[in-house]
């Protein structure tokens, strides 16, 4: 590399003009040529006599001495012109860097293909703009350059370098995606694979930068320089549905099951006559027509009643353009056959117990002798009772506790004349409390937790005159350090009376005293104990998901139906597939991938069998429109940016120059070839307006 350097007056300041091909510089020699020739130039005159030369000798004098001063500059200008016109093929530069780029070109292109890129500019949508930007950045550089091209979808097939026609190809065939990445992350791919290549690294974003992906602040390194490429519109309005859930663990049949529906006005005023409205099982409801506040974010109550079993889909959907992607938010709701529980007893069947589950609609109890239990059914049932049994066995102990790690739910009275030992064993397993009888044995609740699921939205308020359970005889629950219980209901004296124990998946509620009338008259107490047998019986650790969002890590959880567990489930909607499959136990987790593209309902299927239906929603991340502009992308860097650059979109106009700006410096080759022609003007001035004689 052959360079100049011009030092100013401040010795700090230095700056280096160098050239792309120095070996040009070797014609500057061919310049002496026409130096020699003039230096031996000697012009003949011919000779004419006068008889008196004084004057003659004078005119002489000075034309000669014009005339080489007129050569002389022509001179002079040819000679500047032939040697602008050598620095120009020598393609000179200023280096901006300290280090110029001469190894093999490392490029990553990100093309942001999301659905805020769904957005039009001159009635073209930003996705367009953004991989025209692309292919010409891939055009800029040489054949021997190889890139990687990435996008939302973090396909297996972008973690691989291209030649330069296949990145053309690749760009080609982008299409929008429902996926959405932070900025951090698509970085982090991008150092993933040029991390052990050798070469000059360069990565390029082209995005509209919402505010909600720009993470810039999680990017610690990067081992190449990253630019960054804004292609935006206006600011876009946009309502959203944000998420929905249910306030209930299972949807019930013919009553209102409420939806909570959360809603998020992203514009700056507020929107007028939004209508939202619900699909059941393909059947549109008006819910509402109202205004939407600016800026604000509003959980609205939708009361649902289905009227069959099985899987019902349910689509939430509101009025509002033009951003449309996050307009429809789906939930697919599963009512079960019938709610069974098990009650596994010794000495006879309470019959409070046995007349509670046959007056609740869908729910069925089974009683079962402690002598003639059948633990290959446990799975079947949503709870197990177990009522007033003297010994809980090791078998007994080992079934309920893996029946409770598998997300089952155990509802234990103890009998008073149990063995204290048998039970604490079995309660240690769990990390759960243990059971000390009181010495005064004679208790009385004093209060109902209204916060927990067992009680919550039961009672509007609860009277004063209200009966409460009573027990003479009881056990003293001594809580683990490991695992507080939960209080449910709670004695006068602030000891528990019914409490709840998280284990794992499934749950365990302990009550302090039998079940037995002659001692506890809880189940004479229709108000406290039918509404707890019943939110007991439909609880759960976590609500089963009515919904997914479209990402490469959804999980889906459904029961093993298989004899032997060799059955392959697939999943049927917009497209048809077999997910990955592991088994755990009686569950089966399901790995989606990458497979759903779309969002909607897919039904699992064994062979030619529905089994359930799930449904699919877009990601929100992008929901709120804000985009950065270039000044507020540059505050949101700061200081350690990390090599980070905005590529203004003037510079991005001509890319090939900026490039080239960018990886080789300021390039001065333009200039000089300016310069060649205004020596040449120069020259043709010189020769045409400067007359002297001959």
């Amino acid at each position: 590399m052959y360079s100049f350097t011009m030092v100013k007056s401040n010795p700090i300041f230095a700056l280096t003009m160098q050239f792309l091909y120095p070996y040009f510089l070797w014609a500057l020699v061919a310049l002496t040529i026409p130096v020699i020739i003039h230096l031996f130039y000697f012009k003949r005159f011919k000779k004419v006599y006068f008889s008196n030369v004084r004057y003659l000798k004078e005119i002489k004098e000075e034309t000669s001495n014009r005339n080489k001063i007129k050569e002389l500059l022509i001179l002079l200008s040819r000679l500047l012109a032939f040697a602008c016109l050598i620095f120009a093929f020598a393609q000179p530069f200023i280096p901006k860097g300290e280090k110029i780029k001469q190894g093999l070109p490392l490029v990553s292109i990100f093309i942001d293909n999301s659905f805020s890129m769904t957005s039009e500019k001159e009635d073209i949508p930003l996705l367009d703009y953004a991989k025209e930007k692309a292919l010409k950045i891939v055009d800029s550089y040489g054949e021997e350059g190889k890139f990687q091209i990435i996008t939302h979808d973090l396909l297996g097939k972008h973690q691989r370098l291209l030649s330069k026609e296949d990145a053309v190809a690749y760009i080609e065939e982008i299409r929008f995606t429902a996926l959405v990445q932070p900025l951090s992350k698509i970085t982090a791919r991008q150092n993933q694979l040029f991390k052990e290549e050798e070469g000059d690294k360069s990565f390029y974003h082209i995005s509209d930068f919402q505010k909600s992906i720009f993470d810039y602040e999680n990017v610690k390194d990067s081992v190449g320089e990253i630019n960054l490429l804004p292609v935006q519109t206006a600011q876009l309005q946009n309502i959203s549905i944000d998420s929905v859930w249910m306030d209930n663990h299972v949807a019930m049949m013919q009553q209102p099951n409420n939806l909570l529906v959360k809603m998020t006005n992203h514009a700056p005023q507020t929107t007028e006559q939004v209508r939202i409205s619900i699909l059941i099982d393909g059947q549109e409801k008006p819910i509402r027509v109202g205004d939407f506040e600016a800026g604000s974010t509003m959980i609205d109550t939708i009361p649902v009643v289905l009227k069959s079993r099985g899987a019902h889909k349910i689509t939430l959907k509101i009025s509002d353009y033009p951003v449309q992607f996050d307009d429809e938010y789906h939930v697919a709701l599963h009512v079960p056959d019938t709610i069974i529980a098990l009650n596994i007893y010794e000495g006879a069947p309470n019959k409070y117990l046995t007349a509670l589950f046959e007056g609740l609609p869908y729910f069925g109890l089974k009683n079962q002798p402690f002598n003639q239990i059948q633990y290959q059914e446990f799975s079947k049932y949503n709870l197990i009772i177990i009522q007033d049994v003297s010994n809980i066995t090791s078998g007994l102990s080992s079934e309920l506790s893996k029946y409770i790690r598998e997300g089952g739910k155990v509802l234990l009275f103890p009998s008073v004349d149990n063995n204290p030992v048998s039970y604490n064993t079995f309660l240690n397993s769990l990390n759960a409390g243990r059971l000390e009888l009181k010495p005064n044995s004679g208790i009385e609740v004093s209060r109902i937790n209204t916060e927990e699921f067992i009680f919550k939205d039961v009672y509007n308020k609860i009277q004063s005159n209200i009966t409460l359970p009573k027990a003479n005889k009881s056990f003293q629950i001594q809580n683990s350090s490991r695992n507080a219980g939960e209080p449910i209901l709670t004695n006068r004296d602030g000891s528990l009376f019914m409490c709840k124990y998280t284990y794992e998946d499934g749950l365990l509620y302990l009550c302090a005293s039998s079940l037995s009338e002659n001692v506890n008259n809880l189940v004479l107490n229709a108000e406290i104990f039918v509404p707890m047998l019943y939110k007991m019986a439909i609880s759960g650790v976590g609500q089963k998901k009515i919904a997914f969002t479209i990402t490469n890590k959804s999980i889906i959880e459904i029961k093993n139906t298989g004899v032997g567990g060799d059955n392959v489930y697939s999943m049927k909607g917009e497209n048809e597939f077999i997910p990955g499959q592991k088994r755990l136990g009686n569950k089966v987790l399901l790995d989606v991938g990458d497979q759903v593209k779309k969002a909607g309902f897919y039904d699992i299927m064994n062979g030619d069998q529905v089994l359930e239906s799930v449904a699919f929603n877009y990601d929100r991340l992008e929901s709120d429109m804000k985009l950065l502009t270039s000044d507020e992308m540059e505050e949101n860097l700061g200081e350690n940016r990390l090599g980070i650059h905005i590529i203004s979109e003037t510079e991005q106009n001509d890319m090939t120059n900026t490039i080239s700006a960018k990886d080789k410096g300021i390039s001065l080759w333009k200039y000089f070839l300016l310069a060649v022609l205004l020596f040449l003007m120069v020259e043709t001035l010189l020769i045409r307006l400067w007359r002297t004689s001959s």
